[in-house]
């Protein structure tokens, strides 16, 4: 059974690795168990301690929240507390030279780039509280949301960490995603495309990096217990279990459990052009959750 890293287990230690929208949510999860597995771990996204997120104004009406929570800098705070090295880099993902920015940094600073994480997602800034309604209801501005600052943010930092990796003749970029086994994720359209987008694109580029010993696969979570899920639901992450709504879901660090099991994988090659859920990695690699759960995957 692959151990959890809270022991002191390092098995990431000389891995370098960018996790694109590390504030909060999925990305913050992602880069907190990298930094407990060892990792360097460059921290990117738009919100800082001296700036923070000021997009997200119908989401924070709707959840009763008066900013949003979370940081780069306070994500690379703890992975540096969990035994990584943490680098906060702000960096707005819709500009092709701030991304282009970082890449050349990294390169610069360590000479490699071992992981990717495409994380960085737009869809929240446009989200009116309405989960389910036929595509004509829905506003085009999920459009933009999902796809201009979600599916072309995966696509950009790509484009830049592909010749970084193809050179070294080795890397991994992961894709979150959500996805179903092919099902329609019925409510929104505009997020089943987007989501879809996204899986597409992490199978379409494993066929072009395949031959340089590159990988790169989608990795879909359950239904995790975000900042904004939690202040939804009225609680936080010391209380969500007095929520029977919220039964279902996991932490974030459970994705992140899973970008380290497969970055420690020798022969991750072979599941290149994939989409994998977490829960089924959990019981193939024999991680939990921080509860000590195995959570089942979600299903719509």
């Amino acid at each position: 059974m692959m151990q959890n890293n809270e022991n002191g287990h390092r098995p990431l230690k000389d891995c370098v690795a960018v996790v694109t929208g590390a504030s909060r949510g999925a990305g913050r999860g992602i880069a907190q168990e990298l930094g407990a597995a060892g990792a360097t771990v460059y921290v990117t996204g738009r919100s800082t301690r001296e700036h923070p997120a000021d997009t997200y104004g119908q989401l924070l009406a709707l959840s009763d929240m008066q900013a949003v929570p979370g940081s780069i800098d306070d994500t690379a705070d703890e992975v540096n507390r969990m035994g990584g090295r943490g680098i906060a880099v702000p960096c707005d993902h819709t500009r092709e030279e701030e991304v282009a920015a970082l890449f050349a940094r990294v390169e610069r600073d360590a000479g490699r780039l071992d992981l990717l994480v495409n994380n960085a997602w737009g869809g929240h800034e446009t989200f009116n509280g309405v989960f389910e309604a036929p595509f004509w209801e829905h506003p085009l501005s999920n459009w933009d949301s999902m796809f201009d600052r979600g599916v072309r943010n995966h696509l950009v930092a790509s484009r830049c960490a592909a010749p970084l990796m193809v050179r070294q003749k080795k890397g991994l970029m992961l894709t979150t995603t959500f996805w179903d086994r092919g099902h329609y994720l019925r409510g929104s359209l505009f997020y089943d495309l987007a989501k879809a987008s996204m899986t597409r694109l992490a199978f379409g580029m494993a066929q072009d990096l395949r031959a340089h010993n590159v990988a790169s696969i989608a990795v879909s979570p359950g239904w995790m217990r975000t900042e904004f899920v939690l202040a939804g639901h009225k609680t936080d992450e010391a209380h969500w279990q007095e929520r029977p709504a919220l039964a279902r879901t996991e932490s974030p660090r459970y994705l992140g459990r899973a970008v380290v099991a497969l970055a420690g994988d020798s022969k991750v090659l072979g599941k290149s052009g994939e989409v994998l859920r977490v829960a089924d990695l959990a019981r193939e690699y024999g991680f939990t959750d921080i509860d000590g759960r195995q959570v089942e995957a979600f299903e719509m």
